[in-house]
């Protein structure tokens, strides 16, 4: 169901005027620790100020403003001023160096940045601000003058290559997807909703489906700079949350915690949901356990604006699947051409080499939630008919839900055979030893390339690289099986918990 405030807004601004006249009073952020709250009109009123003090210090249309600030309100109110502006709104990390940053700066030609500290060193003519003021009184509106296909959001990825890119993202496309995503049953998140954004907002998966999806709906967004379980759930808690949008390894952090504990912080929430990495089945079952509420997985990019399927499309969670593409997402399976895969079970080959039922292909689709291409003149974006090819690889079940098998850039290619490292990963983390696992690759002169597992053992655990192996040996076929074993304290992650093979890869 489409909201009339949110299907007139061209500008994705519009959005917070639109809740702030439905409900001016009604609470729309609120900073879990501090406790300072802010209603939906004080928030449309400081969105109304930062695109004055945008205006003034020489920003216009199209031009990029860098947001570099933490989960707080602050960080809200400059992205949604930027795009009241007519700017673009360009999320960075709080943590990224000031080298990361300024080559980020320099690349997008930013002229603004938004932000607590000043991280330009090598971007030069880029002017920095202090955060916006959020108590601001009654001043005459401000009307966005951008929208549609106008370019409202440059988020720049993590980069399979280890170049990161600027994906361009226009109102229209994000518009698009807080339509599709509010078109599923049960919805996301509602008016009534009190929703626990703990994910980092300069990320697109916090920034979409978390804070803009609260802007469309009206609800309210409890804001936590970082995620710490006690801290978490002490915030879900006291400030009565019921929608939690989360990765699974906040999931098995909050599984740590006391059971009676948990059940008591969760009371209030009615729906869990999670994405950006695989949710391993027995955190599904935790989570379930603990409160008879399942956790729905999605999946997406920061290119499809950015989600593209859910399990909330089917109605239940499902363990191992990401569900059905939401409401006005077209996916279907492509092989190395592109071309469609129409009989996927003719894909099925030899079964030592693990295909899945039905087979697989690269995940490709289409929607008015798609990127414009990469910045800065769109290349890499949607074909001429308006197909994007994720990169992804997986299998759709008899459900015709899609099943995830790795990144095309994370095979293996042993001898010519494909090897996913999801596959392998999923057996090393059957030995009880093992809290994690990643599988990589690393050059083999007779295979060409051949498989490493890197392993983080539980604490007071021991585990030797020979009963690693032959766990392997005896559950995959052989040019699967790993032919070197790494123990490490810690495996790399990126800020939304995703594991980042490639900096194993490079290390």
């Amino acid at each position: 169901m489409t909201d009339a405030g949110s299907a007139a807004a061209r500008n994705v601004a519009d959005l917070v005027r639109s809740a702030a006249r439905r409900s001016p009073d009604q609470p729309a952020l609120i900073e879990a620790t501090s406790g300072r709250g802010y209603s939906w009109s004080e928030v449309d009123r400081a969105v109304d100020a930062e695109a004055r003090r945008l205006a003034v210090r020489g920003a216009q249309p199209g031009d990029r403003v860098a947001v570099r600030l933490p989960n707080r309100p602050e960080f809200c109110v400059a992205a949604l001023g930027a795009l009241r502006a007519g700017c673009v709104a360009m999320p960075i990390g709080p943590g990224m160096t000031a080298r990361e940053t300024g080559r980020i700066l320099t690349e997008s030609g930013a002229r603004l940045l938004v932000g607590e500290t000043d991280p330009a060193t090598g971007a030069a003519g880029v002017t920095v601000l202090d955060p916006p003021a959020l108590d601001v009184g009654e001043q005459p509106e401000v009307a966005a003058g951008t929208g549609g296909e106008d370019l409202a959001v440059l988020v720049y990825t993590s980069g399979a290559s280890g170049v990161p890119r600027g994906v361009m993202l226009s109102h229209r496309a994000l518009l698009a997807n807080l339509e599709q995503c509010a078109a599923l049953r049960p919805a996301p998140v509602t008016a009534a909703d009190r929703v626990l954004l703990a994910l980092p907002l300069f990320h697109a998966y916090g920034l979409g489906p978390g804070l803009l999806q609260v802007c469309h709906a009206g609800a309210c967004a409890v804001l936590l700079d970082r995620f710490e379980p006690a801290a978490a759930l002490a915030a879900i808690e006291r400030h009565l949350v019921t929608t939690v949008i989360g990765v699974p390894t906040m999931y098995r952090a909050l599984l740590q915690l006391p059971t009676e504990r948990l059940h008591a912080g969760l009371a209030t929430v009615r729906l869990f949901t999670s994405g950006a990495a695989p949710l391993p089945p027995e955190v599904l079952d935790g989570i379930r356990e603990v409160t008879g509420l399942g956790v729905y997985e999605g999946y997406g990019l920061s290119e499809t604006g950015p989600v593209l399927t859910t399990t909330l499309a089917g109605g239940q969670p499902k363990p191992g699947s990401v569900g059905r593409p939401v409401p006005g997402v077209e996916l279907r399976l492509v092989d190395a051409a592109g071309e469609p895969l129409e009989d996927l079970a003719e894909l099925v080959d030899e079964d030592e080499l693990g295909e899945e039922p039905g087979g697989t292909g690269l995940v490709s689709v289409r929607g008015r939630n798609l990127f414009s291409g990469y910045w800065p003149d769109g290349h890499g974006g949607p074909d001429a008919d308006g197909w994007f090819s994720t990169g992804d690889v997986g299998y759709l079940d008899a459900d015709g839900d899609l099943h995830l098998v790795d990144r095309l850039n994370d095979l293996i290619i042993v001898s010519g055979f494909n090897v996913y490292p999801r596959e392998v990963e999923q057996v090393l983390c059957e030995l009880p030893e093992v809290a994690e696992a990643a599988a990589v690759a690393v050059p083999d002169e007779r295979t060409g390339e051949s498989v490493k597992a890197v392993i983080v053992l539980r604490d007071g655990a021991s585990l030797t690289e020979e009963a690693v192996v032959a766990h392997c040996a005896e559950r995959l076929a052989k040019f699967k099986v790993p032919t070197a074993v790494e123990f490490a304290s810690a495996l790399p992650h990126t800020p939304t918990g995703k594991l980042a093979r490639r900096r194993l890869r490079t290390a």
